[in-house]
């Protein structure tokens, strides 16, 4: 039986469409689907392209193309259409993210033209929780940031990315996307620190959120406080913030193998239902 596909760009008429796959994963989802929700599938307003990949004239798989290339719901055939398209383009992106699987093989068929990668994260685990911590108490002074506190949880969010990602958020435009985004999520009321005396000892954000499922990321304390268990009651801070105001489910994806943070956030109630890869230029 031959089967008829193709692969284009998605307009903004394709929107229902591609809500309705996004949706159908809204946990593995969630980083993209804030964003369409919020910009729609304009090139412009989204930052990026959104790839549709159709068999028999339904929209099976879609691919973000923008600062990261994300597949999504992204069947064997569809990343083979979604690698031609990407290496035809050249890469523009400066990771690729996402579900381990089609990633995995998204990687494999891209590497030897965009390769090598400064890093390949090949196993993240994908961890999520729908309810309060029953074994951790929170921290009471864990907090929402502060507009005018902008200035003072900057360095421990670049001190965060640079441990975490392994180049500073600061180069390039002199961190000018960056301390955006920062502002971004305080102004939103998804960034969550404990401050003493001016110093941030604990911080995290509630990046992607959408009405079904949002995403903690960024989740850091200061070296000289490591090991006093911060890391736990701060966590289960921002998970109370995340249910009581965000979303019924809260996810967060850890390197494998940060093994005393995966066995926090165990503690604290959150439990792996999948994995995410991360290719770094």
């Amino acid at each position: 039986m031959l089967t008829q596909t193709t692969t284009r760009v998605l307009e903004p008429s394709d929107l229902g469409a591609a809500l309705a796959i996004l949706e159908s994963e809204p946990v593995a989802n969630a980083f993209v689907a804030a964003r369409v929700q919020v910009a729609g599938l304009d090139p412009w307003r989204l930052g990026g392209e959104m790839w549709g990949w159709y068999a028999d004239g339904r929209l099976r798989s879609l691919c973000y193309s923008g600062a990261n290339l994300v597949p999504i719901c992204a069947t064997p055939e569809a990343v083979r259409a979604f690698a031609d398209r990407a290496r035809r383009a050249g890469r523009r992106c400066s990771s690729i993210v996402g579900p381990a699987e089609p990633t995995a093989q998204l990687w494999r068929l891209l590497e030897p033209s965009w390769g090598p990668a400064r890093d390949v994260r090949a196993h993240q685990p994908l961890m999520v929780t729908d309810q309060p911590s029953t074994t951790v108490d929170p921290d009471p002074l864990v907090r929402r940031v502060r507009k005018d506190e902008v200035e003072a949880i900057m360095p421990a969010c670049v001190a965060m990315f640079t441990e975490e990602v392994g180049v500073s958020p600061m180069a390039g435009d002199g961190g000018l996307l960056y301390q955006a985004r920062v502002a971004e999520l305080v102004g939103t009321g998804r960034s969550f620190a404990r401050i003493e005396d001016g110093k941030v000892v604990f911080k995290a954000e509630i990046g992607a959120a959408t009405p079904r499922a949002c995403q903690i990321q960024g989740v850091w304390v200061a070296p000289e406080y490591r090991g006093r268990g911060l890391s736990e009651t701060g966590m289960a801070a921002v998970l109370d913030y995340a249910l009581a105001d965000v979303a019924p489910v809260v996810s967060l994806y850890v390197n494998d193998y940060n093994a005393p943070a995966r066995a926090s956030y165990r503690r604290v109630g959150f439990r792996e239902v999948g994995a995410f890869m991360s290719v770094l230029f």
